[in-house]
């Protein structure tokens, strides 16, 4: 059985899926350069392996898989993954995004990997007509962010055809869930709820009125096993992972005002450059594909996350 490098594997999403690779008895490589991740979401179980690297750093990405022969799977989560900062600096975004995505599949094609899983984004999409958003939908991404994860999408394509792996671009909708950053512009959720446990006012950018697909982050671990462990010539498949479902910046904040028992009094700010007004994706494909379906609610979700972030 082979190993399964997982990048970004020390952050939010990237812990959550470790620890269902360990679950699972693989044993797991995990590269991350602790800038968003933690050391104590690191699983620390014999399976896991951690190394503090960058994806950027070449060199001693090629230490990793020199040293950890044997690595079959990729499933790369390692990313800038802010709109804000790839408008301001575009060039650092590429470079980790796409840079960094070529130095890991150049050490994929060297080392021979089977599977390569990439975590895209629902931002490659930009605006829409035609509301849920499915995987054949035109893509015209907003932001530099958005471009880039496009692009790295493309590469990994490119290499899996060239070099005969199986590739997956998994776009994600909004996930939240447990060990999420409030550094994060994806993280509304944490952000929101920390504020309202500090007793703070909420800031909403925008109207209250754009809309986004909120999906529990085991749920989308979930997601990348069943991709994972696929069986069959797969190829080159592209999933949303999401739940189908649109929900409201302002639907979201009073629920979460309700979770933790405060009144709804939110301060609304200019809208931020880049930001996309509404957006919910198509999921028919990854359930009737591989038969994965989100089965943690919202309210359960996000009752998850409270307690957490009240532990925290």
């Amino acid at each position: 059985m082979g190993k399964v490098l997982v990048t970004g594997g020390a952050g939010f999403i990237g812990s959550h899926v470790v620890d269902q690779l360990v679950e699972q008895g693989k044993e797991v490589i995990i590269v991350d350069n602790l800038s968003t991740g933690k050391l104590e979401y690191v699983n620390q179980s014999e399976l896991v392996s951690f190394y503090e690297v960058d994806i950027t750093e070449k060199e001693k990405l090629e230490d990793v898989f020199f040293t950890q022969q044997g690595i079959t799977d990729i499933i790369h989560l390692a990313a800038q993954s802010k709109v804000g900062p790839s408008v301001e600096n575009p060039i650092m975004d590429a470079t980790i995004n796409i840079d960094g995505t070529i130095h890991v599949l150049e050490f994929a094609r060297q080392y021979g990997i089977k599977t390569f899983i990439y975590a895209s984004s629902a931002a490659v999409y930009g605006p829409v007509d035609t509301l849920p958003i499915k995987e054949e939908e035109k893509l015209q991404p907003l932001s530099p962010y958005g471009v880039s994860k496009l692009a790295a999408e493309e590469y990994i394509k490119a290499y899996g055809r060239l070099y005969g792996f199986d590739v997956f671009a998994l776009r994600f909708a909004n996930v939240y869930g447990p060990r999420q950053s409030i550094a994060t512009e994806a993280g509304v959720i944490t952000i929101f709820i920390d504020q309202l446990l500090a007793g703070k006012q909420v800031v909403v950018y925008g109207d209250g009125e754009q809309t986004r697909d909120f999906v529990y982050v085991e749920d989308v671990a979930q997601a990348v096993l069943r991709c994972l462990l696929s069986e069959g010539n797969v190829n080159e498949m592209v999933f949303n992972v999401s739940t189908n479902t649109e929900t409201s910046i302002a639907s979201l904040l009073q629920i979460l005002c309700n979770g933790v028992g405060v009144s709804y009094t939110p301060q609304f700010e200019e809208e931020r450059p880049g930001d996309i007004k509404v957006s919910y994706l198509a999921n028919d494909k990854l359930k009737s594909t591989l038969g994965w379906k989100p089965t943690v609610s919202l309210e359960q979700g996000l009752e998850k996350t409270i307690e957490w972030s009240k532990r925290r």
